[in-house]
């Protein structure tokens, strides 16, 4: 059960309700989720959103790209809210249904593109062992760039938020949204 309720419009503060008109405007269309909890906090919720606006919309990785990176901080993290909203996202940014299907599961998916192994391989290190190592910092700079390794970094960092947020207040998914995520147990 969600630990903290959205706010209604008329319990919300001038400031409050100017920052949630600002979001809804914007490419998102509306406050839920993780952007409703900060809005207990307005310029949290101001400065995130931007944030969240970037690394969504406005990084140089491609969407798939970009959404496999959230998909690898939502499954590390058993962010099923994150799972939900981005796992179409992803299916239709490009990202392969086996790729997918296997990071939910929890295995290393088998890539045919060297950019999504890259990305799968930096994701999965900077949250599993906190750092990126050389070879592996060589590897996602040769093929992402160093703009495409900060937005990669920027993305993950923004979506580990993201990801601590809905498990901290325990942000319920849409109604209807069956449950993916589980424990990792690295099979089917």
């Amino acid at each position: 059960m969600t630990r903290i309720l959205p706010l209604m419009p008329d319990q919300m503060t001038a400031r409050q309700q100017q920052v949630s008109e600002t979001i809804a405007s914007g490419p998102r269309g509306a406050v839920r989720g993780p952007l409703a909890v900060w809005l207990y906090r307005p310029e949290l919720a101001d400065r995130a959103q931007a944030l969240g606006q970037y690394c969504r919309f406005e990084s140089c990785l491609p969407p798939r790209l970009s959404e496999l990176a959230i998909l690898v901080t939502a499954r590390l993290w058993n962010s099923e809210y994150e799972w939900a909203a981005h796992k179409p996202i992803a299916l239709k940014g490009g990202l392969a249904p086996e790729i997918v299907e296997a990071i939910r599961c929890g295995r290393e998916p088998a890539f045919a593109q060297a950019d999504e192994a890259v990305v799968y391989r930096f994701a999965t290190s900077l949250h599993q062992n906190r750092h990126i190592d050389d070879a592996l910092y060589a590897d996602a700079v040769a093929i992402l760039g160093d703009e495409g390794v900060v937005d990669l970094t920027g993305i993950l960092g923004y979506y580990t938020l993201i990801s601590m947020t809905i498990n901290v207040f325990k942000v319920a998914t849409a109604d209807g949204h069956t449950a993916e995520l589980g424990p990792v147990t690295g099979s089917d």
